[in-house]
C-alpha cells in the first residue's frame, strides 16, 4: 500500500513538473509501480529505492528531451495604451507562463503618438527594455479615428505623469514586425489585440501567410449582448470594423474576450486597499490607474472598473478562467444603428431560403463554421486575485 501511494504521488509529481503527454503515458502511477516493485525485490535498502524513483524521472524526461518546466506562452501584445491597457500590459511583463515579443501601438484610446509614448514609458517604468516596441498605423482603415481621453485621463495613463522613457522605439512598421516575429517563430506566437485591430487588419492583408502560421488570437472586442460606444457596438470594434472584418474572417484560431464579459469582473476597493498594501514602481503606477478607474465608475453609479484589456491578457495565462463556446461572429460593417457590432450565431446555423415564384420558401437549415470561440462566463474572483499577485510581484 506504501509503494502504490509512493507511486501515485510520484507520478502526480512527474504530470506537474513535465506536462508533456509522452511522459504522461510512460510514467502513469501503474507502470511506477511494476518499476519500484522490481526494484524493491533487488534493492531492499528503503534510501536505495527513492534514489532509484528520481532516478527513474530524471533520466525519462531527459532520454525524451522534454523540458522539465511549464511551457511559456510567446505573445505580441497589440495596444492602444489607454488605462485599462496599461493594466493589460503589466499583467503580461509580470507573468512568467508569459513571454512578450514584442508591444506593437495602435491609434485607439489616445493617437498614435500618445500611445507610443505611453507604451514606452510603461515598459521602461518595468524595466523591460529589451522588449520591441513599435507604432504602427496612425488611423482606422475607412473612417475618422475617436479617441478616449474622457475616459482615460489626457495622456490616456489616468494623467499619472511617467518618468520618461530609457527605452527607443522600434522603427519597424507595427504590422511588419508582427509578420516577421511569426515567421521566425511559426505556430509559437499568440496575437492578443487589446485595441482596434488596424494592426492586426494590416498584417493579414500584407502576408496572408501568416494565418496558418499562428497559434492563437486572444482578442478583447466585442460583445454579444450590447456595446458601451451605443446600443449595438464595443469601442475596440467600433474604432475600425472593417479591420475587425478582416480579423474575424480570416481563418485562425481565435478567442473574442468581450465587453459583457468583461463587466463581469469589477476590481473595486477590495483590491484598491490590496495594492495599497505593497509597493514598487510599477504596483504604485497601477495602483494610481486603478484608483482614478473605480473613482471614475463611481460616478456612473458602478460600483468597480471592469478589467476588460487584463482579461485577455488572463485568458492567454490561464484559458480555464473563463467559459468560451465556439460560435461564428460577423462584424456589421453598414448599418445606421449597429456599425461596429458583432453579430454571433450562438446556433451555428442558418435557415436556408429558396426563391419560388415572388417570394421565399424555408426549405431547410444549414450549418455555418463557428470562427471564435466566444467568452460567456468568467472566474471573476479568481482573476482579480491573480491580477492583484501578479501586480504586487507574488
Amino acid at each position: 500500500m506504501v509503494l502504490r501511494q509512493k507511486a501515485t504521488w510520484i507520478s502526480s509529481c512527474v504530470a506537474l513538473l513535465c506536462p508533456n503527454d509522452v511522459v504522461a503515458v510512460l510514467l502513469e502511477p501503474s507502470s511506477i509501480l511494476r518499476i519500484s516493485l522490481h526494484i524493491a525485490t533487488r534493492k531492499a535498502a528503503r534510501g536505495a529505492a527513492r534514489f532509484a524513483f528520481i532516478a527513474l524521472i530524471i533520466f525519462a524526461c531527459a532520454l525524451l528531451n522534454v523540458s522539465c518546466q511549464a511551457a511559456v506562452r510567446k505573445i505580441i501584445l497589440d495596444t492602444d495604451p489607454g488605462t485599462d491597457d496599461a493594466m493589460a500590459l503589466m499583467l503580461a511583463l509580470n507573468s512568467p507562463e508569459l513571454d512578450v515579443r514584442a508591444i506593437t501601438v495602435v491609434p485607439g484610446n489616445v493617437t498614435a503618438e500618445q500611445g507610443l509614448e505611453n507604451a514606452l514609458r510603461m515598459v521602461s517604468l518595468a524595466n523591460r527594455c529589451d522588449i520591441p516596441v513599435a507604432g504602427g498605423a496612425r488611423h482606422p482603415l475607412f473612417q475618422k479615428l475617436i479617441t478616449a481621453e474622457f475616459w482615460h485621463g489626457k495622456n490616456g495613463l489616468a494623467n499619472i505623469e511617467l518618468p520618461r522613457s530609457k527605452c527607443k522605439a522600434d522603427q519597424r512598421f507595427g504590422p511588419d514586425l508582427i509578420i516577421e516575429l511569426i515567421h521566425a517563430s511559426p505556430h509559437e506566437i499568440t496575437l492578443v489585440p487589446v485595441g482596434p485591430l488596424t494592426n492586426i487588419a494590416l498584417a493579414v492583408e500584407k502576408d496572408p501567410s501568416i494565418v496558418p502560421l499562428i497559434k492563437e488570437v486572444i482578442l478583447m472586442g466585442g460583445s454579444i449582448k450590447g456595446g458601451n460606444v451605443n446600443a449595438a457596438a464595443e469601442a475596440n470594434i467600433y474604432n475600425d470594423p472593417e479591420a475587425a472584418q478582416i480579423v474575424f474572417k480570416a481563418g485562425w484560431p481565435l478567442t473574442m474576450v468581450g465587453l459583457d464579459v468583461g463587466d463581469k469582473t469589477l476590481l473595486g476597493h477590495k483590491q484598491l486597499d490590496q495594492l495599497a498594501s505593497t509597493h514598487g514602481p510599477v504596483n504604485d503606477f497601477i495602483y494610481g490607474v486603478t484608483k482614478f478607474l473605480v473613482e471614475l465608475s463611481e460616478k456612473f453609479g458602478d460600483s468597480g472598473t471592469p478589467m476588460y484589456d487584463p482579461l485577455a491578457v488572463g485568458v492567454a495565462i490561464d484559458a480555464t478562467l473563463v467559459t468560451a463556446p465556439a460560435m461564428h461572429v460577423d462584424v456589421e460593417t453598414r448599418g445606421e444603428f449597429t456599425r461596429g457590432e458583432t453579430v454571433a450565431n450562438r446556433r451555428n446555423e442558418v435557415e436556408r431560403n429558396v426563391l419560388h415564384g415572388d417570394r421565399y420558401i424555408i426549405e431547410g437549415v444549414d450549418k455555418v463554421q463557428p470562427n471564435a470561440k466566444v467568452c460567456i462566463e468568467v472566474q471573476a474572483e479568481r482573476f482579480l486575485q491573480l491580477f492583484v499577485s501578479r501586480i504586487q510581484g507574488k
